[in-house]
């Protein structure tokens, strides 16, 4: 009030003073309010009169300037109400600047909240999808657990309708005419060493009887060669069946089981340069054995093929000899009556495990310090294991290593190529994306893993039921066993070939001969082939979910399961035997 009266003074004169008290008088003071509110917004108020407006309007101004009758208390409040109002008139082009300003302010305002909306949206669902990623499948220290998925109805066979196209057709034909030289027309003998693990012994018995049947030639029972990886002694009749072996061959091709009596030196055979064929390049063709080799062996009788790893071809021999491959390595070859029976023990106890049949999983784990350490690739672990893992690479592989400068790129290379092996961890997470439920029976055949336990953890905590020969067997059944490693892989190879849905993780001779003989056997037989450059991509990206995940490695390995396949040129038999070992149904 004293504010009021000082600028009231300032306006007058000063001898006007009933002038003054008028200017303050409640009445004055409201027909004052009513005239600047009857104008509107079209004059702005002076000072006087927005400081009268403003001292009306106060909460802090005595009630008497509020009160004057009914009529008049309605009509200030009416004019309160419409002067409020005109603060919000946006649209209107004499609005006040401190209008002007508190309607921008309201829509920055409004502009940082829907902002901060859009903003907080993404982050939730971009944390979602971090969750959600394969890798991150809830995580419990070094253990997994991934969501369950839906089984697909072909979980543990092919579908019926894709397998019926094509059948074997490569076993001994009844009533054929043999195609056999007399003892005394044979254009000589051969001998071969069968080098490494099983596995590439088989190959090699196959190859040695197509090549005696290209050339005409009388072939010696080959001897198992002691692998340094191996270190076995086993011979071939401590493995195979030698009387079927030389049978079932009979009119193919001429098997002896020894070194002909008439030729006294028999060290000279498996030490002298003389009586030993060295040059042979691998993949080689037939006509490469009929001039090269065959002229040697007609002039010296009997002549020893080293080494002979990889040494003859698919595509650049005649159809009828890859057929008799086939031949040798599906009927000919077959286990002592001993292996036989112990896997198929292995089988009907992985079958009912559960109390009730059940379908089983054989996986082929390959992850052994020394497959880990020739594929130079780079895995999980601590910097002391990954400088013993260095160490061990230049102690065995001295001139690949070099000064390891190139391997770390060298290792990323071959990852996002697929040329890695799956670490368990990994196969767990593809397993659990085809669908393959907690409760799954999965045999393992698999040496010594890199690792150990630490390293097995998150696959056996995702699939719980994982054994080993040695899990289903008592010590004492395996013990005659335990005299041959190559009889304990014979056994892992029979319960693999024979159960219902096997998984590779990497490359090798026993993969590629599991996956040959099922689809020789029908197609049937669910022979699953990781994709592993997908894998390798999608489990490296933070951002892929869960979902999509499983839609990629469920589509991309539809026909990754040992379907029938067209074959091309240089292709393995061994692993796709369809077009000269099969026939149409």
């Amino acid at each position: 009030t004293r504010v009021s009266e000082a600028r009231a003074h300032a306006h007058a004169p000063a001898s006007s003073k009933s002038a003054t008290e008028l200017a303050y008088s409640p009445k004055r003071a409201t027909a004052e309010l009513r005239h600047s509110s009857s104008i509107g917004g079209r004059a702005a108020l002076s000072p006087m009169k927005r400081d009268d407006a403003a001292a009306a309007a106060s909460p802090l101004a005595p009630d008497h300037h509020l009160v004057d009758d009914d009529g008049g208390r309605d009509r200030h409040s009416r004019d309160r109400l419409r002067s409020f109002l005109s603060n919000f008139n946006f649209m209107s082009p004499h609005i006040s600047d401190e209008a002007r300003v508190h309607s921008s302010s309201s829509r920055i305002s409004l502009f940082l909240l829907v902002a901060v909306i859009v903003a907080a949206l993404f982050s939730v669902f971009s944390i979602f999808n971090r969750l959600n990623a394969p890798y991150l499948c809830r995580k419990d220290g070094i253990a997994l657990h991934c969501p369950r998925v839906k089984e697909p109805p072909s979980l543990w066979e092919n579908p019926y309708s894709a397998t019926t196209s094509w059948k074997p057709c490569a076993e001994r034909r009844s009533g054929a005419i043999p195609d056999l030289p007399a003892d005394n027309e044979t254009n000589g003998y051969i001998f071969i060493h069968a080098e490494g693990g099983l596995n590439q012994q088989r190959i090699a018995i196959c190859n040695a009887v197509a090549v005696a049947k290209i050339m005409n030639v009388t072939l010696i029972l080959p001897v198992l060669k002691q692998d340094q990886i191996w270190k076995d002694q086993t011979k071939f009749e401590d493995i195979f069946d030698v009387d079927h072996f030389i049978d079932y061959l009979k009119d193919d091709v001429q098997i002896v089981r020894d070194i002909p009596e008439w030729f006294t030196d028999k060290s000279e055979l498996f030490t002298s340069i003389r009586r030993t064929v060295k040059n042979i390049p691998k993949y080689a063709p037939a006509n490469f054995y009929i001039d090269n080799v065959l002229p040697r062996i007609k002039e010296k009788r009997i002549m020893a093929l080293k080494p002979f790893v990889d040494r003859l071809g698919y595509d650049n021999v005649p159809p009828e000899i890859n057929r008799l491959r086939c031949m040798v390595n599906y009927h000919a070859l077959k286990f002592l009556p001993h292996i036989e029976q112990m896997a198929n023990r292995l089988v009907s106890r992985m079958r009912n495990r559960t109390g009730t049949a059940n379908p089983f999983m054989a996986l082929h784990l390959r992850f052994e310090k020394g497959m880990v350490g020739l594929s130079f690739c780079d895995f999980v672990g601590t910097r002391l294991e990954k400088a013993v893992m260095a160490l061990y690479r230049l102690k065995e592989w001295p001139r690949r290593f070099k000064d390891g400068s190139h391997l770390w790129p060298l290792a990323l290379q071959k990852r996002k190529e697929g040329r890695c092996p799956l670490e368990p961890g990994e196969v767990a997470v593809m397993l659990r994306a085809m669908g393959y439920p907690k409760e799954t029976q999965i045999y393992v055949a698999s040496g010594q893993v890199y690792g150990g336990q630490n390293r097995m953890a998150p696959l056996r905590n995702m699939f719980p039921n994982l054994v080993t020969k040695e899990e289903l067997a008592a010590k004492e059944e395996l013990d005659d066993f335990r005299k041959h490693v190559t009889s304990l892989a014979a056994l892992d190879f029979l319960v693999c070939l024979k159960s219902d849905v096997f998984v590779m993780t990497h490359g090798g001779n026993f993969a590629k001969l599991i996956i040959g003989a099922r689809r020789y056997m029908g197609h049937r037989q669910k022979s699953i082939k990781p994709d592993k450059g997908l894998l390798s991509k999608s489990l490296g990206d933070p951002y892929m979910g869960w979902a999509t995940f499983v839609e990629d490695v469920v589509v991309t390995h539809q026909t990754r399961t040992g379907l029938p396949e067209e074959t091309f040129p240089n292709y393995d038999i061994w692993e796709n035997p369809l077009t000269p070992c099969m026939c149409r149904a």
